[in-house]
């Protein structure tokens, strides 16, 4: 039995501390020569300059967008290709629905831009909906729940500090393991659901801001520090044993291991517990409800 670590004071509290934002942006396509798109209702395309209605796309329709020249999106209809006269177009379903891409639905809307010749597609969404597509996309749903309670933590966490992070490309993060693997609507589950219901707004922080809190599968027996990897240390993160002994190392191994995570909630942890062991010194934050706003 792993001894349990004590909390003898657990900080929550409302940060005023960080601008408001509507959403994040998650970048699905970069510099490519077409996407395929649709609504699982009918769906609006607005000009992302003017802002009025171009069209409306029917739902359970799959439509095809490419690049023309630099500054032209065309969009095919009944076999032949349409100008949109406009570089950047925002889809929105109507009612609520869902749109798709890579095979997968998502929540929110698509932004889609002509850069250059080529489109980037951008899923723009609220960070809870971004969180039900992210923990089961980075944790199997089957997990401790207070494992995967910790993941959405920590996720939310990252997703924040990180806003920005790949604004050179028009959107925040990728949805991709490079930042954190994202599956959209499609991912989510009833447990992982719960998991982010459950700590709504809460996020990891420490001298009054919220850290990106790295993690990885695994790190094969002892975690390392930040500087091991990257080019400078990071005072919240300290190597610590890893809990995974059993599984190869999966990843950097910087900050909470998963598949410790899931040993340690085995073992009686919760989430807190968990997170208060793989980043030293930090405090729970929740963050102030503007921020959704």
């Amino acid at each position: 039995m792993i001894k349990k670590i004590c909390l003898f004071i657990t900080i929550f509290c409302a940060v005023g501390v960080f601008n408001p934002v509507y959403a994040i942006k998650i970048g699905l396509y970069t510099n490519v020569e077409s996407v395929r798109l649709g609504s699982s209702t009918n769906a609006t395309i607005i000009n992302g300059q003017t802002h009025k209605t171009i069209y409306t796309l029917d739902s359970m329709r799959n439509y095809e967008f490419k690049a023309y020249n630099s500054d032209n999106i065309t969009v095919k209809i009944g076999g032949k290709y349409y100008k949109l006269n406009t570089d950047e177009i925002t889809i929105n379903p109507q009612n609520n629905g869902f749109v798709s891409s890579k095979n997968r639905w998502y929540r929110g809307i698509f932004i889609l831009k002509n850069r250059n010749g080529l489109l980037t597609l951008v899923n723009k969404l609220d960070i809870e909906s971004y969180l039900r597509g992210v923990v089961p996309a980075e944790m199997p749903s089957s997990w401790e729940y207070e494992a995967l309670k910790a993941q959405a933590i920590a996720a939310r966490s990252y997703a924040l500090a990180n806003l920005g992070k790949r604004g050179a490309y028009g959107y925040d993060l990728k949805d991709t393991p490079e930042d954190q693997a994202y599956n959209g609507a499609s991912a989510e589950t009833e447990s992982t659901n719960k998991a982010v219901k459950d700590s709504y707004g809460i996020v990891l922080i420490y001298d009054l801001k919220i850290i990106p809190a790295f993690y990885s599968a695994s790190a094969g027996g002892h975690t390392v520090d930040a500087g091991d990897v990257w080019e400078k240390n990071l005072p919240y993160i300290r190597s610590v044993p890893s809990y995974d002994d059993n599984i190869k190392k999966n990843g950097h191994g910087v900050g909470m291991s998963q598949h410790g995570a899931n040993n340690l909630a085995k073992n009686g942890y919760n989430a807190y517990q968990i997170l208060h062991y793989f980043y030293k010194d930090i405090k729970f934050a929740k963050i102030n409800q503007d921020f959704y706003k």
